[in-house]
Formats: structure tokens, C-alpha cells, sequence
């Protein structure tokens, strides 16, 4: 049987936990960034270790609201921008658990942002370049299985921001919204 969300939509949990796979994926990727600048700090490890047992078939939980709300608020603590960054996507993987299926453009986020933070932190360590990020984000479109892109679809388009996480995010939904 196939647990599904109703809201404006519907989400299963198969697609739910597609969705987390992918954003913790790029989460992974950037843990170490924090974990090396704040080595004392478990909260973003936590955040994406209960991501991945939602991932892997445990039900959604507490413990992935509670660990993605501790991940974020390391993030705002955390001792570089890119730590910072790399906490951001570590909640985010947790939080996609807990996407809503409402037609709101904001939920976008909970699906590409931690992508997008992991573009931006690659730009900074290679100082500022935004090729960097161009290629990181193209990583991230390739990386994306017809299901989290089906998913994506039923959402607005991600709104526009001013800061370059948001521009790098935008960039990504216009690729993957583009893909066939």
C-alpha cells in the first residue's frame, strides 16, 4: 500500500522519499565543509542522518523536523559562510520529508536549495567563480530522476531572488523544468 499526502496535489511516500534522496544527496556532498570549520557541532550530521532514514524506508518522523529545525539553526551559528551553507542543506535534506503538497512556489526550496547552497559554496572555495557554480548546478540537473523532476513540475516556478543561492536555484528549476 502507498501512503499518499493530499493537499493541492498528491505526493506518495515513494515520491516523497525520492525527493530526499536527492536533496540529501547534495547535502553529503558539503556535510564535511561544516563538519571541519565547527567539529564540535552534530546538529547538521544528525539532520541528514535522519534524512537518509526516511530515504531508506523508516517512516517520517519527529526526529526529521526537529534535527532539520537544529541543522538550520547551526547554520545561522555556524563560523563561515560556507559552513553555514553546507548546515543549510544538511537541514534541508531532513525537511524534504515533510515537502506539502500545496501549489506554493516557496516549497520549491525544500527541494532545490540544498543543490543550489552546494553550487554557492563551490563558488566561493574557488573564489567567487560562477562557472564553478554553472557546472555545479548542471551536475545537480543530470542528478535529478524523472520522479523528482515530475515532482518539481507540480509546483510553481521558484521565485526569484536577489541573493546568488536564490539565482543559482532558479537557474536549476528552469533546466530541470526544461528536461525531458
Amino acid at each position: 500500500m502507498t501512503v499518499t499526502v493530499s493537499g493541492d496535489f498528491e505526493l506518495t511516500m515513494d515520491e516523497l522519499r525520492a525527493v530526499a534522496r536527492y536533496v540529501a544527496e547534495a547535502a553529503q556532498e558539503v556535510l564535511p565543509v561544516f563538519e571541519d570549520a565547527n567539529p564540535g557541532d552534530p546538529r547538521p550530521r544528525a539532520a541528514l542522518d535522519a534524512a537518509w532514514e526516511f530515504v531508506n524506508g523508516a517512516k517520517r518522523t519527529k526526529l526529521q523536523r526537529v534535527t532539520s529545525l537544529d541543522a538550520h539553526r547551526a547554520a545561522k551559528q555556524a563560523s563561515t559562510e560556507v559552513s553555514g551553507l553546507a548546515a543549510r542543506a544538511a537541514g534541508d535534506a531532513a525537511s524534504a520529508a515533510y515537502l506539502h503538497p500545496i501549489a506554493k512556489a516557496h516549497q520549491v526550496g525544500h527541494i532545490l536549495r540544498a543543490a543550489a547552497s552546494a553550487a554557492r559554496l563551490a563558488e566561493i572555495n574557488a573564489g567567487d567563480d560562477p562557472e564553478v557554480g554553472s557546472r555545479m548546478i548542471e551536475q545537480a540537473r543530470r542528478r535529478a530522476t524523472p520522479v523528482v523532476i515530475d515532482v518539481l513540475r507540480r509546483y510553481p516556478v521558484a521565485p526569484a531572488g536577489k541573493n546568488r543561492v536564490a539565482q543559482l536555484m532558479t537557474t536549476l528549476d528552469a533546466s530541470l523544468r526544461a528536461s525531458r
